[in-house]
């Protein structure tokens, strides 16, 4: 029997292929976007955080921006309880803490009332609009303004702590868990130091960042991109069916979002985009259109999709399953389960206030001047209070009583 001779590959060969091969790999990942590291360590779960039981400490409530505060506590009746005159027009999203609401203006200044009275207790002057709404973190306050800045404020004196300079204005509402401010500017999107503002990563985004959440040691923002919240590396890079002009919202894993278009969305926020993903994916779409190329998957992250009939500007309201959302012709449940509408609350002028859900009651403001109260397992309206402008800012809801700010420059607090 004649003995088949083997061909062995030279070792240093096999060590040149294998280099080569490896080389091949980190240049993909790295038009990408990827670091090797962050495909092999997992997010910080444990990096998030609260407002505490009967608090409002930041925008939309919770760094999930769910906007629910749960069923504890009475529910407000309609009565206007005190008002506060600023300088201009209040955009900015009420944080209520210890007793006191912390809410910016446009006449350049953030306020500290009184929750109680509307008492003055300090105000800080910044150099141009505050519409960044405020977080309040172990005692402190954090805020941007369009001069370009993010700023620590002692809370309970409104001393500045440290200022960061943004270079763009900062109307994005900060979000604080693990010892670190994460906020929007323009397309940049920042991580820096709670305790002194130094910087600790930055990023620049292919679309303007907004307002930040943090959930399960993850940053989501935009259309939707999701980066591990400590070291700012790429996880996910979502096409999103449309713009997004408002926030995310984040229930255990899975982040919704709607577009402008109304095309609201639910999306694996655990998962990752595949390296190349959507440089590839043009090309086998054209082939699987020609009937050359199996159909191609669907991209990293997608759960489901649903058509809304109505633009959104807004921020979802997500709770024991159900999703809120209010757009240019009214305020709408979604069942997140059925993947359908429950009910529709149809309104004369758009909402570009996000909705905030307090036991079984949704409140939000409307481009008419009002904020309405509407029930939220019926749809139907329970009271509405008018105001002296339109409303934009997103509620907060406290021990039974709502405050809220308006663009007739005045902050309204209703029992």
């Amino acid at each position: 029997m004649t003995k088949r001779r083997v061909h062995r590959v030279p070792l240093t060969q096999r060590r040149g292929a294998r280099l080569a091969l490896a080389c091949a790999l980190l240049a993909a990942l790295a038009i990408g976007g990827y670091r090797v590291p962050d495909l092999l360590l997992l997010a910080s779960r444990d990096l998030s955080s609260d407002s505490a039981p009967g608090q409002w400490a930041m925008f939309r409530h919770d760094l999930g921006n769910t906007g629910a505060a749960g069923s504890a506590g009475s529910a407000p009746r309609g009565t206007v309880k005190w008002t506060f005159p600023t300088g201009g027009a209040v955009h900015s999203s009420p944080a209520v803490v210890d007793g006191t609401v912390y809410v910016g203006s446009r006449d350049g200044r953030l306020y500290a009332l009184d929750a109680a009275t509307g008492a003055l207790r300090w105000e800080f002057a910044t150099g141009s609009w505050v519409e960044s709404s405020p977080a309040v973190v172990d005692g402190r306050v954090y805020f941007g303004s369009q001069d370009g800045m993010l700023r620590a404020l002692d809370a309970a004196t409104g001393a500045l702590r440290w200022e960061f300079h943004a270079e763009f204005g900062v109307d994005s509402a900060p979000a604080v868990a693990g010892g670190i401010v994460y906020f929007g500017a323009d397309r940049g999107l920042f991580a820096v130091d709670a305790a002194s503002g130094e910087p600790r990563w930055s990023l620049e985004l292919p679309f303007r960042a907004g307002s930040p959440v943090v959930a399960n040691g993850i940053v989501y923002v935009g259309s939707v991109q999701a980066f591990d919240a400590r070291r700012g590396w790429r996880r996910l890079q979502f096409r999103a069916y449309g713009r997004i002009a408002s926030s995310v919202a984040v229930a255990d894993t899975t982040v919704y979002a709607v577009s402008i278009g109304g095309r609201a969305m639910a999306i694996d926020g655990r998962a990752r985009t595949v390296p190349l993903e959507h440089r590839v994916r043009h090309y086998t779409v054209q082939l699987w259109a020609m009937g050359l190329w199996p159909r191609p998957r669907l991209q990293s992250g997608t759960r489901w999709a649903l058509r809304l009939d109505q633009g959104v500007f807004t921020s979802p309201v997500v709770d024991n399953g159900i999703m809120y959302v209010a757009g240019e012709r009214g305020l709408a449940a979604v069942d997140l389960a059925a993947r359908e509408l429950r009910w529709t609350f149809p309104a004369a002028s758009a909402f570009r206030s996000s909705p905030a859900l307090a036991a079984d009651t949704l409140y939000l403001g409307n481009n008419d001047g009002s904020v309405y109260a509407v029930d939220a397992v019926t749809g139907t309206e329970r009271w509405r209070v008018r105001t002296g402008g339109r409303i934009t800012g997103s509620p907060a809801v406290v021990d039974g009583v709502l405050y809220v700010g308006s663009h007739d420059g005045t902050v309204y607090a209703i029992e």
